[in-house]
């Protein structure tokens, strides 16, 4: 695990400060007589890593409870792993300059390992410590076995050697802290893919199962999709505006983001009709699992569509003829066209106020008086520009199938571009 020694001659990481005039420094008899002891003990530990690596392992079951799963589940892999860093580290004691690179390639790799695998970050820098000491202390019981009297010399470099653990463990949470970067960045990105697909209707059926994982929302469910445009503050809008609890899963567009909602059986999400200026909310009607959630997002787009640029909230199912015409922009402006073309021999402004009272005396369920007490005109008016527009164009507004085209032309002039 951990690599044991840094010598004094390595730069440290950091911008490096312009050198200072002063005489040279001469490495003390006692450093070098340090250094020598050092040597001698960590060739021996070398030579002795099989069982310094049986130790780590085991102190690692017994100390570290986030290693122990990681042991039972692939003992040898962790055995590999710890003698290996063992080796860089005692390695290092005896070529500080040939093994430093080597060294920090090994940290890394770890970091990047376990990262991958989920072990949490405390246990990896735990278990680089519990290296470190075992070395240490290794160092000092052979050194007191063959030399007692060299022991004291031990500690000019115990500084070095653990300024240098800690280099390491730096060097892992660095690589720990980047993979698990990458990782949720790879998990966010999937999770966006598979939204995508199934906003788009191009989901596959055999990814279904991890989508739903993914989205944490069951396969098999009821859903709406809301659609929300209008400005920054649109997709949080719309959040606040759901019932709390409601699960949904929100997925951020150009211009518009979507949410994917579960609903039960006998309601729909609650979505407030009064939204911010300019915040413009469209709720399609409910399909069944998420194999249908592309439909119904198209369905939210076209109720999206239907919403006033003023801002408010649209729910497909109480719009449906509206959607119909803008579902199918073509056959809307032909019926417009069918409908309204004999006005083209009026002047401009005569033929828009046929339309407007047209328009005006079905909003008010067909009542003469109050259509004109909204054009401020007599109730005759209203029925002579009625009976005039009957004439112009053959239809009767008493007929049945006439008025229903008569209201689906008027939708399609409003809606639909000119």
């Amino acid at each position: 695990m951990p690599h044991a020694v840094r010598p004094r001659s390595l730069p440290r990481p950091g911008p490096v400060p312009a050198p200072r005039a002063r005489a040279p420094r001469v490495r003390s008899l006692i450093d070098a007589d340090a250094l020598s002891v050092l040597h001698r003990a960590a060739r021996i530990l070398l030579d002795d890593l099989p069982r310094l690596s049986d130790q780590l392992v085991a102190l690692l079951q017994d100390q570290e409870p986030a290693y122990r799963s990681a042991i039972e589940n692939d003992a040898t892999e962790i055995w590999q792993e710890v003698h290996r860093s063992l080796r860089h580290s005692i390695a290092s004691l005896l070529d500080p300059r040939g093994v430093r690179d080597a060294a920090r390639r090994c940290s890394w790799k770890i970091g990047v390992t376990r990262a991958e695998q989920g072990l949490p970050l405390d246990a990896l820098l735990h278990a680089f410590r519990l290296g470190g000491s075992l070395v240490w202390q290794s160092l000092v019981e052979e050194t007191s076995r063959a030399a007692p009297e060299d022991v004291r010399l031990l500690v000019h470099v115990a500084s070095d050697v653990w300024n240098f653990v800690d280099e390491h463990c730096t060097v892992v949470a660095d690589s720990y802290r980047q993979t698990e970067r990458q990782l949720a960045w790879r998990r966010e990105n999937r999770v966006r893919l598979l939204a995508a697909a199934l906003l788009d209707g191009t989901s596959r059926i055999a990814d279904l199962p991890e989508t739903a994982l993914a989205l944490d929302l069951p396969e098999h469910g009821r859903y709406v999709v809301v659609a929300v445009a209008g400005g920054f503050a649109a997709c949080p809008g719309a959040r606040a505006a759901l019932a709390p609890g409601v699960r949904v899963h929100w997925h951020t567009g150009v211009d518009t983001d979507h949410g994917i909602v579960r609903v039960s059986d006998d309601t729909e999400p609650v979505v407030e009709d009064e939204q911010p200026p300019g915040v413009r909310v469209g709720v399609s009607s409910a399909v069944e699992g998420l194999a249908a959630v592309g439909e119904a997002r198209r369905l939210a787009d076209t109720a999206l569509s239907l919403c006033p640029e003023t801002g408010g909230t649209v729910r497909l199912t109480e719009h449906l003829p509206a959607a119909l015409v803008v579902s199918s922009p073509e056959l809307g402006a032909a019926l417009a066209d069918r409908l309204f073309g004999p006005l083209a021999r009026l002047e401009p402004a005569d033929a828009e106020v046929l339309l407007d009272t047209l328009a005006t005396w079905l909003a008010c369920d067909g009542s003469a008086q109050r259509a004109s007490r909204r054009l401020y005109c007599h109730r005759n008016t209203v029925l002579n520009r009625l009976r005039r527009y009957e004439q112009l164009t053959g239809r009767s507004l008493s007929r049945p199938f006439d008025l229903v085209e008569v209201t689906l032309a008027l939708t399609a002039r409003r809606l639909l571009p000119r």
